[in-house]
């Protein structure tokens, strides 16, 4: 299948893999691009050793295009990021955050560029900035979805817009990449259905977990690590979204993340000084990482919480990679000459 994305990126299907923590590692992020599609590999909770590891594993996996995906807001992105564009990475995908810089440091050694978006404004705004594409994120989307549905959010920015779009949020099949592809998107970004193949890192008790659960077993809530987040509904995630984290316990947990992304400690007791709302979202973020970490690497439902798209409700198999895009790109086609033949009788 061509599309505007497929032309831009150098591949075969128009299917992405967004960066998620724990999930979007070097293994995973090969599997996708073997199979024809874009992997993008999550720098999150890495630190610059590791992310630079990350990358040279991906190329021993893969001689395709990859991606690697930065957080802008969070602590240790802007070294994750000098060290991408060091390596020279053939895309970069920022996000929460303005990356005219990485814009330009990419583009002079041809590097592409993608923005994540959840509001017209920011997709402007990232245009402007020279980004190749966009990735539009609907409230569907595991993790950091934004307020309005794909089905409204991915048709208003492609008006505004003219560069590609990939539409994120809601999905994980055939039916899904014709729909974006109707709704005037030019590829489309499944988490949740890759986070739940073979090859994903997940626990197996969360993939099966996933296949088990329906489209409304998700809780969306900005209790849990700071930013409005879609996690799958366990008497766990019910608990941790019920309530803002008290101050004292937040500030204990800054402690934790600043030194998972190497942060000094002077930076983070000068940052509780001037700039406390982000070290209040720092320490969100690491209250988050022991329940992310205890249900995706552990598969403990009981103690964990995980993030999740309402896609969950569509997936209904654990397969591989390969066999996933083989699928899902037949059946597009064939929705595609159906639609077509109907159209002409």
């Amino acid at each position: 299948m061509k599309t505007r994305i497929t032309e831009l990126f150098g591949i075969d299907k128009p299917i992405i893999l967004p960066g998620m923590s724990w999930i979007s590692v070097p293994e995973l992020v090969a599997a996708v691009c073997n199979a024809g599609g874009l992997g993008i590999l999550a720098t999150g909770p890495l630190s610059r050793t590791e992310t630079k590891q990350a990358i040279d594993k991906i190329r021993a996996l893969t001689d395709k295009p990859f991606g690697v995906g930065i957080t802008l807001m969070m602590p240790g992105a802007k070294e994750n990021a000098e060290i991408a564009l060091a390596a020279e990475v053939p895309v970069i995908n920022f996000s929460l955050g303005k990356g005219d810089w990485i814009v330009e440091r990419a583009k002079a050694y041809g590097g592409k560029v993608i923005a994540t978006v959840v509001t017209e404004k920011h997709a402007v705004a990232a245009e402007k900035s020279g980004v190749d594409a966009l990735l539009v994120t609907g409230h569907e989307a595991a993790a950091h979805g934004g307020e309005v549905t794909s089905l409204c959010l991915i048709p208003n920015i492609v008006d505004l817009v003219n560069i590609p779009v990939i539409a994120a949020g809601g999905f994980a099949d055939s039916r899904g990449l014709v729909a974006a592809l109707a709704l005037g998107a030019d590829a489309v970004a499944m988490g949740s259905r890759f986070a739940t193949s073979l090859e994903s890192p997940v626990h197996q008790n969360v993939k099966n977990a996933v296949v088990e659960k329906r489209v409304a077993d998700t809780i969306y809530s900005n209790n849990f690590d700071g930013l409005y987040a879609r996690v799958m509904k366990t008497p766990m995630a019910e608990k941790a979204t019920k309530r803002p984290m008290n101050f004292f316990v937040a500030v204990l947990k800054s402690f934790k993340a600043a030194k998972m992304v190497d942060m000094p400690l002077w930076k983070l007791l000068l940052g509780l000084v001037a700039q406390f709302d982000k070290i209040r979202l720092l320490s969100l973020f690491g209250a988050a990482t022991e329940k992310l970490e205890a249900a995706t690497i552990h598969g403990d439902l009981e103690k964990g919480v995980q993030f999740i798209g309402q896609s969950q409700g569509v997936i209904h198999d654990i397969e591989s990679v390969s066999t996933l895009m083989t699928r899902i790109c037949n059946e597009a086609e064939t929705i595609i000459r159906k639609l077509q033949s109907t159209n002409s009788d």
